[in-house]
């Protein structure tokens, strides 16, 4: 016997036919004699509802209230299926994220798990039940609900997979596994049967959106196998695990990319010591994740300050800066959304050099400027004009063998953007 975590989206829960269909899963995995904990998300579309609810009141909701609001959804969901099972015979218990628990931290929308402690999904595992467990969402210090980002269901899913010593942790979604890049891009990307856990977290940091990233995280540290499949089909999926030696045979596994960006320019700032502590930390206090930072050569006492942030984070981001603006000194503020980043990712790049080199020639080919460039041990990254995005895509995709079927077969990543 198992115990297996089974987490499902919310186009799996969509739909009351859906929710039937999971059941059906869940019972056939029940009854090969595994425990099973079930993970679900709100039902496709009912977040993005209520988001726009709160946004109806306020352009900048209270954070708050903002995370009781959006953790509605998947009270739902786990109700739904919970009856469905109770009606098929199946003994379930639903549990909120705050029942389990789910202890987190205070930072509303993005709140980091601190600890899980779960006494009752164990017993109720113990009394030969099945647990249907709200992703997304857990509880503070303070009694307060908070949530855990868009995607959280899966971060929820391997934690509590590494709490209660799960065997594998399943995440059930849309796509039949994980790709060398989004197939609705490029129709030569390939799906991939094995990716390292670093390689994943870099591809999912990235933009890559078949795992949240600090699901991979917990992963990694606790080393729980993760199986990426669909839940409209029993094909194999893709699994996620450590890294073994032949993964750095590839000089790139994947291509990500990540639309949801924002730039900021500050003109003219002091070039002073204490300047850009003052202006990253004005930003890290109000939980605003900075990505990518490029500083001007000096120029009489004055050099221009570029950052991205999510976009979604754009204007708090903005309201922030203009707060200080005089204290740093900056004669302006400047804003674009129409940027893109895209990313290739491989443990290969540790022992091959000329991969960003390929890279920054490849996009010249192709006519497509490169405004900024991030790197680290396994990736480069580069915001171009969100225009040629998926000409980039292609271009990269091609120019480092992806779509070849030999290099796929080899090859030890994949992320849809």
């Amino acid at each position: 016997m198992s115990l297996y975590v089974m987490k499902f989206g919310g186009t799996s829960v969509g739909t009351i036919e859906r929710i039937r269909a999971v059941a059906d899963r869940v019972i056939r995995t029940k009854n090969q004699g595994h425990d099973v904990v079930v993970v679900v998300s709100a039902m496709a579309g009912e977040t993005d509802r209520l988001v726009a609810l709160a946004h109806s009141i306020s352009k900048i909701p209270d954070q708050r209230e903002y995370d009781v609001l959006v953790s509605t959804g998947e009270q739902v969901s786990i109700a739904l299926l919970a009856m469905e099972l109770k009606q098929r015979g199946y003994g379930a218990t639903s549990f909120l994220g705050h029942q389990v628990t789910i202890l987190t931290d205070a930072a509303y929308s993005k709140a980091r798990i601190k600890e899980i402690h779960a006494p009752r999904l164990l017993e109720a595992l113990r009394r030969g039940e099945i647990g249907v467990l709200a992703g997304f969402q857990g509880i503070d210090d303070h009694g307060n609900i908070t949530t855990l980002g868009r995607g959280g269901s899966d971060t929820t899913a391997v934690a509590v997979a590494a709490a209660i010593r799960a065997d594998v942790c399943e995440i059930y979604t849309d796509v039949d596994g994980i790709y060398t890049t989004d197939p609705n891009v490029c129709p030569t990307a390939r799906k991939l049967s094995r990716i390292s856990y670093e390689e994943m977290l870099e591809l999912a940091s990235l933009g890559a959106k078949v795992l949240q990233p600090r699901s991979v995280e917990f992963a990694m540290k606790y080393n729980v196998p993760i199986h990426v499949r669909t839940s409209f089909s029993d094909v194999e999926g893709s699994w996620v695990t450590k890294e073994v030696p032949e993964m750095e045979a590839v000089l790139v596994s994947g291509i990500a990319y990540d639309r949801n960006e924002a730039k900021v320019s500050l003109i003219g700032v002091s070039d002073t010591p204490g300047i850009a502590a003052k202006i990253f930390s004005t930003l890290a206090d109000a939980n605003i994740c900075v990505d990518m930072i490029i500083q001007n050569i000096s120029a009489e006492g004055r050099t221009d300050l570029t950052f991205t942030v999510p976009k979604a984070d754009l204007a708090r981001a903005v309201n922030l800066i203009d707060g200080i603006k005089d204290i740093v000194g900056a004669r302006e503020v400047k804003t674009s959304t129409d940027i893109a980043k895209i990313s290739i990712v491989g443990v290969g790049m540790r022992s091959h050099s000329g991969v960003a080199a390929r890279m920054f020639e490849t996009l010249a080919n192709a006519k497509i400027n490169i405004e900024m460039i991030s790197t680290s041990e396994i990736k480069v990254s580069c915001i171009i004009n969100a225009r040629y995005l998926e000409l980039a895509v292609r271009e990269l995709h091609e120019s480092f063998g992806l779509d070849r079927e030999q290099v796929a077969e080899e090859n030890s990543f994949a992320g849809a953007g």
